[in-house]
């Protein structure tokens, strides 16, 4: 497990640290591989969420999928989706605010805790439903605390 979180702060610091090297023509590309990343997540927490507020019935392998889901899309190398001249009101239909590329620390540990959080749900989700619902606030939580900070209100 350690390993693994250390691998993906490695990518996490590379992908902010080497996001000015990709091209300019490239940023249209980037944005909409950011849109469709988070439309996943929307997705997979969207099945979690339905099961964890009594909207869905539980069902331990759709949970485990879209949970293990969620850990593979927080563990992309997603450097070109974050290219510096993509924030809001520089690229059409971003919402990343300029602070992304600012607070390179905060971003990197709010990406970990994501990470964290989708790990927890996975080894979560085929437990139970009161595991699932369990995990279900910290992920959410971890979604929400980069929305907040990064992400410009619709």
């Amino acid at each position: 497990m350690r390993l693994r979180h250390t691998v993906f702060i490695g990518l996490a610091a590379a992908s902010l640290a080497s996001a000015p090297l990709v091209a300019q023509e490239n940023l249209a590309p980037a944005v909409k591989a950011r849109h469709a990343q988070m439309n996943l997540y929307a997705f997979n927490l969207g099945t979690l969420g339905a099961m964890a507020q009594d909207k869905m019935d539980y069902d331990a392998e759709a949970a485990t999928a879209a949970a293990g889901n969620i850990v593979k899309l927080s563990s992309l190398n997603a450097m070109a989706m974050w290219a510096p001249g993509t924030a809001a009101g520089e690229a059409e239909g971003s919402r990343a605010l300029p602070a992304i590329w600012e607070n390179s620390d905060d971003v990197i540990a709010k990406t970990v805790a994501l990470n964290e959080a989708a790990v927890a749900m996975e080894a979560a989700a085929g437990e139970g439903l009161d595991s699932l619902k369990a995990a279900f606030g910290p992920l959410g939580g971890a979604c929400g605390d980069c929305h907040k900070s990064y992400r410009e209100p619709e």
